[in-house]
């Protein structure tokens, strides 16, 4: 029996808020509240894979690392394939690589050479957009290996942070902070 959505869910009570973490100041919204509790997770997985079915993907690409918490099920949920987007030095292979700057510095996103065939339609996803940085680094990446980023799709979007702006392709989000 398909599995059947109850009532319609409040995702945010399952967000945990962290004040100070990872640093003073910082207000941090932890999705591990929201992914142990199996009927909020299934509630969460159950949407993301209505929006992300959408875009029609072939490839579903998961930002490190708990871009791949969402990614790798949805994949497996919609029949498509799954790749990783990675710090440096955590992929085997060859690897195509993109420096970026954030807010606080820079980091840098790694794709194996032959993750994405050209021309596949390939939907990245996180836990969070906030300023945009690494969600638009993950799109710019992915161009540079010949996908077609056809949207974006995340767990939380800090709309205040406007970091959708910096994204040029459909971006889809389960909860949002308007502060």
């Amino acid at each position: 029996m398909p599995y059947q959505e109850p009532e319609p869910a409040d995702l945010k009570k399952y967000i945990r808020e962290v004040p100070d973490f990872p640093k003073e100041g910082i207000l941090f919204y932890d999705i591990s509240t929201l992914i142990r509790n199996p009927e909020a997770w299934q509630i969460a997985t159950g949407r993301l894979a209505r929006i992300v079915a959408k875009f029609n993907p072939d490839i579903l690409a998961g930002i490190e690392s708990r871009g791949f918490l969402t990614a790798a099920p949805l994949a497996m949920r919609l029949g498509c394939g799954f790749t990783m987007l990675r710090k440096p030095g955590k992929l085997p292979g060859k690897t195509v690589s993109l420096k970026y700057g954030l807010e606080y510095g820079h980091d840098e996103l790694h794709i194996q050479e032959d993750a994405i065939k050209p021309g596949q339609r390939v939907v990245v996803l996180d836990d969070l957009l906030a300023t945009g940085g690494t969600l638009g680094a993950s799109v710019s990446l992915l161009r540079k290996v010949g996908a077609e980023v056809v949207g974006a799709s995340v767990v939380i979007e800090l709309a205040f942070l406007k970091g959708r702006s910096k994204i040029d392709v459909p971006v889809t989000s389960l909860i949002n902070y308007e502060e």
